[in-house]
């Protein structure tokens, strides 16, 4: 394994993996199936991605299930989304636990009917002491509103000016006590970050996969993590063979 320092890495597995699970409409067209048909096959997927990610030694799994935007999308598609959420949860946490994955929600509430969040709610309880993986469910999130949040729960506190810092503010975010993520995986061939872990993802490693996600299996996994050990970190700073160079001259 390469040598690595905080400015520049290399040779390293990802810690922690973000996922925009996208191609799901794209996916069920494909194959001339109505929408939800694609997003019900995209939830089915978030468990074997689930079990890959502990297979490779992740530790932290964040996945954009639901964005603040989407709530523009038609009611009925909407009312599908909710109703799927319901029905992994029933399906899926309870497994989950004996896997030793800790659940936890980033975003919003609001517009959820008090069974969903009943159902939330229990989840993140059962799991909390868990450490195999940290599965983040991105539900209700935006990473502009996530800002915002940040920022009212700031001033209700009233932190002045002075005492602000990087290290304060990700402690407002709804990934407080989450590491940022080292990789960042998009499906479906789209590059668009979509409003999501804007601050997180600051010096992340990007991956764009052409596969629709419900297609995105383990062996898709294996080469976006493949990719991101090949590269070099720098945080800003310069690549290690420019280092050498300056420092041998």
């Amino acid at each position: 394994m390469a040598e690595t320092n905080k400015e520049t890495e290399q040779g390293k597995s990802p810690r922690h993996i973000a996922i925009i699970m996208d191609g799901n409409g794209r996916w069920a067209k494909a194959r001339y199936l109505p929408r939800m048909a694609g997003h019900r096959a995209g939830t089915e997927n978030i468990r074997r991605v689930v079990h890959a990610c502990i297979d490779f030694k992740v530790e932290y799994l964040t996945i954009y299930a639901f964005s603040t935007e989407n709530w523009k999308r038609p009611k009925d598609e909407v009312d599908g989304l909710l109703q799927l959420l319901g029905e992994m949860l029933d399906r899926e946490v309870v497994q989950l636990h004996k896997d030793g994955v800790c659940i936890r929600h980033i975003g919003r509430l609001e517009h959820l009917n008090d069974i969903l969040k009943r159902k939330i709610a229990d989840a993140v309880e059962l799991t909390k002491n868990n450490t195999t993986l940290f599965l983040n469910i991105a539900w209700n999130y935006g990473g502009r509103d996530e800002i915002v949040y940040a920022c009212q729960n700031l001033l209700r506190d009233g932190i002045a000016p002075e005492a602000m810092t990087e290290e304060l503010f990700s402690q407002y975010l709804y990934t407080k006590g989450t590491p940022d993520p080292d990789l960042m995986i998009r499906t479906s061939g789209e590059f668009r970050t979509s409003n999501f872990l804007i601050w997180q993802s600051a010096y992340s490693e990007w991956y764009i996969s052409d596969v629709y996600w419900p297609d995105f299996d383990k062996e898709s996994l294996r080469q976006a993590i493949e990719s991101f050990t090949k590269r070099e970190r720098r945080y800003g700073g310069r690549n290690s063979e420019d280092a050498k160079q300056q420092y041998a001259g």
